[in-house]
């Protein structure tokens, strides 16, 4: 079977990096179009850079990266630095980086690649903020129907936000740029914090990922060492969730999760309820059910594979 063609949209970001690198160890499944950066975790300047970095410690500058966003459709930007650190990707050393950013705009290589593919050929894998995705289907609609799928993270339901009460921050972000998204009518896949809150980087599992040895196991069990100090104090638990692995686990092992297809809506106007994500998960309504709502992992399955994977970096790097 060919590799499955995708571009990965992303605001790295430790977990985004850690995405990265399980989409890069997997070439025989994963044909990575294109690497788009946007606004999120930290500013674009460093998510177009981080980005670059993990095309370099894997060995993968073949890989195209291009910046994208600075910032939401609408609303004024947020980051989080507080989480990830100044440079995004605290916990491993950073530099500049060899691979090249290309000079075409994020939401033009997405439009070129889009409209020059088959109707239902290529899958995004969006892990921060929606913006370039959404930017790129207001600009061109009918590029949509080249879409196979969309695999995101971004929401919660049962877990309620990580950023506010009611919002997790990559859709909070640009919820306008989500509300465009979940309304395509592709089909969607969304990793929200309810599965993602059960995928925990805990010491044991973070030490047999460090035992690997090569650079890119290094850097990502020493982002997930930093990435510890915040949300092991904020949850109370053993380790990190990691929240934007889960979606590539799903595109190379989508047995490990369980989905729920339901409508889910994205909340645009309260500024108390701002980018929260309504999941109608018991069809309460009829609301036409856009999009499947992972709600289960196997957590040791996920790290076996994301253990595995990582395992196939060399040591020569």
């Amino acid at each position: 079977m060919p590799a499955r063609p995708i571009i990965i949209d992303c605001d790295p970001g430790q977990d985004d990096a850690v995405a990265l690198f399980l989409a890069m160890s997997s070439p025989d499944e994963l044909e990575i179009l294109g690497i788009t950066a946007v606004a999120g975790n930290v500013p674009l300047r460093l998510t177009e850079r981080n980005a670059r970095v993990m095309c370099d410690v894997a060995g993968r500058s073949d890989i195209p990266v291009f910046a994208g966003a600075e910032k939401p459709l609408i609303r004024e930007a947020i980051s989080a630095e507080y989480i990830h650190g100044e440079t995004g990707i605290n916990g491993m050393d950073v530099f500049d980086p060899e691979t090249p950013l290309q000079s075409q705009h994020a939401v033009d290589f997405l439009l070129e690649t889009l409209a020059g593919a088959a109707p239902a050929s290529i899958t995004l894998v969006p892990t921060g903020p929606l913006t370039n995705i959404a930017a790129a289907f207001i600009a061109d609609p009918q590029v949509i129907e080249n879409v196979a799928e969309i695999v995101l993270m971004g929401g919660a339901m049962r877990e309620g936000g990580n950023r506010t009460p009611s919002a997790e921050f990559n859709i909070l972000a640009d919820p306008h740029a989500a509300d465009i998204v979940f309304s395509c009518g592709r089909p969607l896949t969304v990793m929200g914090l309810d599965v993602t809150h059960k995928v925990l980087s805990t010491p044991e599992r973070v030490g047999r990922i460090r035992a690997l040895g090569n650079p890119v196991a290094t850097a990502t069990a020493g982002m997930l060492s930093f990435f510890h100090r915040y949300d092991t104090e904020k949850y109370e638990s053993d380790g990190p969730p990691l929240h934007d692995p889960c979606t590539v686990a799903y595109l190379l092992r989508p047995e490990l999760f369980e989905t729920r297809l339901c409508n889910v809506a994205i909340e645009t106007e309260s500024e108390l309820t701002m980018g929260h994500t309504a999941v109608d998960f018991w069809h309460v309504t009829d609301r036409p059910r856009n999009a499947h709502w992972v709600h289960e992992v196997d957590a040791d399955g996920f790290y076996n594979l994301l253990t595995e994977r990582l395992a196939r970096f060399a040591n020569d790097r």
